[in-house]
């Protein structure tokens, strides 16, 4: 009985979690920070999505002159049993090997986070294997792999639940470390099965309309890959209406714990930017539990894996780049922080047509 009365607790603590993400209603803000903008020394409208990007953000964070904010990305990492149906090109080993090459500094994330000023965490939510006095690792591991979904559920609802609340944690302490605008990042070999799996059911579409190459399969793989998914979904026959459910049976670590990354940095009001295909479908599980984690979102980028349109459509969410970006790793959330710190400068420092003397619109052709 003890480990059920865990498990109905720790369920609690996720929606109590999702209870304590609010929708944003500022329509005097939004309106105030809209006539800042058509009060600078431009024609109205002329920054097109830099505008519209700097509007949202003073919005998510309910000030109408926000600081400039510092930035962040989390990298959350974890193998997956399902692996072992040949659905990636590369062994689960690289893994572990991918999040030592993050914590020393060598992977495409740790290169574009530089290049946007954004400090990289990574996040040890599933991996199989140990890693021993390294330093910079952020230590949340709850399972070692998930277990083979298309032979038996991922994780447990325990399990399921505990990572989401790791996740949330995570962001919670960035928080309170004063990250401004945080993004998320995943590793984890075979992780864009699962994420197929999840938007599916999700979604309500076919896993073969939103399953992809992933690292790079060939034609058989990829068929191979969405029969795998079929028959985990036939299954396990997660339930829409519960998202937890879902998780445990047909998710994976990193992506529950992207969720919980993600609802507890909206129920702090500190908006997050979403990276490709697999941070995508941890959104719309968070979605699942709280519809209102959209306000709180940006859409970095539309990934050349099929199913993150569906995603970005599900969500009413428009990415802010297309770079035929497949990488994952928060790489295309970092790049678009970029932009959104633009806007935000633009926001902050462009002078306005009063302060710079500069006469405005005559409202004529």
């Amino acid at each position: 009985m003890r480990g059920d009365k865990k498990e109905v607790e720790v369920e609690n603590d996720v929606h109590a979690l999702a209870a304590r993400v609010l929708p944003i209603r500022e329509d005097l803000l939004e309106k105030a920070a809209q006539a800042r903008l058509d009060s600078l020394t431009k024609p109205k409208g002329s920054l097109g999505r830099l505008e519209e990007l700097a509007r949202r953000y003073v919005c998510m964070r309910g000030e109408f002159m926000p600081a400039l904010p510092k930035k962040a990305v989390a990298v959350f990492a974890g193998d997956h049993g399902v692996v072992e149906e040949g659905v990636s090109a590369f062994p689960k080993e690289v893994t572990r090997q991918m999040v030592l090459n993050f914590l020393a500094g060598g992977a495409g994330i740790n290169v574009l986070a530089r290049h946007a000023g954004a400090e990289v965490r990574v996040v040890d939510m599933g991996v199989d294997g140990d890693f021993i006095d390294i330093a910079g690792l952020i230590d949340r591991k709850v399972v070692r792999g998930t277990c083979n979904m298309a032979q038996e559920p991922a994780m447990t609802r325990q399990e399921a639940a505990a990572c989401i609340m790791a996740g949330a944690g995570v962001a919670q302490d960035l928080v309170s470390e004063g990250v401004g605008l945080l993004a998320t990042g995943e590793m984890g070999i075979g992780n864009t099965t699962p994420a197929s799996a999840i938007t599916a059911v999700l979604c309500g579409t076919s896993p073969g309309e939103v399953t992809g190459r992933g690292t790079g399969i060939r034609d058989e793989a990829l068929a191979r890959k969405v029969q795998v998914i079929e028959r985990a979904v036939s299954l396990h026959r997660p339930d829409p209406a519960d998202p937890l459910g879902v998780l445990a049976s047909i998710g994976g670590a990193e992506i529950a714990g992207i969720c919980g990354f993600l609802l507890g940095a909206a129920s702090l009001r500190v908006p997050v930017v979403v990276d490709g295909f697999i941070s995508t479908a941890g959104a719309v599980a968070a979605a699942a539990f709280s519809p209102s984690v959209t306000d709180y979102l940006f859409a970095s980028h539309v990934s050349v894996e099929a199913g993150h349109r569906i995603q970005l459509a599900h969500l009413g969410l428009s990415p802010v780049l297309d770079l035929d970006l497949r990488l994952g790793e928060g790489t295309g959330a970092v790049l678009a922080m970029g932009l959104i710190e633009a806007g935000l400068r633009i926001y902050r420092e462009m002078a306005t047509f009063e302060g710079a003397g500069v006469s405005p619109e005559s409202g004529k052709e």
